[in-house]
């Protein structure tokens, strides 16, 4: 059975780091791309980061740059995403999800949704940023 397991989430202080992890079981995450997606309340889901196959290329949204940082452990099946400096702003659900087929990258930066849906969807882990 396909399944993707959030964990790393919880209450943390404006400036301070998290570090989520994505468990991947039933198949390997080596030849898929791995997205991270958040849902604040009240507002759509958002691409937070994609990693891709082969060379890994990298993706973030401007608002991300230089404060998310997404890597992969193939050994571990399991990808990762590094979370320093957050705001109030960032407080939301944060999903993770694959996608094995060659397009993949090109949909988790589309959104990974609707036409760009990815695959294989976790059910989240919950990041709350609050003094």
């Amino acid at each position: 059975q396909v399944q993707l397991v959030e964990s790393g989430g919880g209450l943390v202080q404006p400036g301070g780091s998290l570090r989520l992890s994505c468990a991947a079981s039933g198949f390997s995450l080596d030849y898929s791309t791995i997205g991270w997606f958040r849902q604040a309340p009240g507002k759509e889901r958002e691409v937070v980061s994609c990693i891709g196959t082969g060379d890994e290329k990298t993706y973030y949204p401007n608002s991300k740059k230089g404060r998310f940082t997404i890597s992969r452990d193939n050994a571990k099946n399991t990808v990762y995403l590094q979370m320093n400096s957050l705001q109030p702003d960032d407080t939301a659900r944060y999903y993770c999800a694959a996608e094995p087929s060659p397009t993949g990258f090109t949909q988790c930066v589309a959104g990974g949704e609707g036409y760009y849906g990815m695959r294989y969807w976790g059910k989240g882990t919950l990041v709350t940023v609050s003094s």
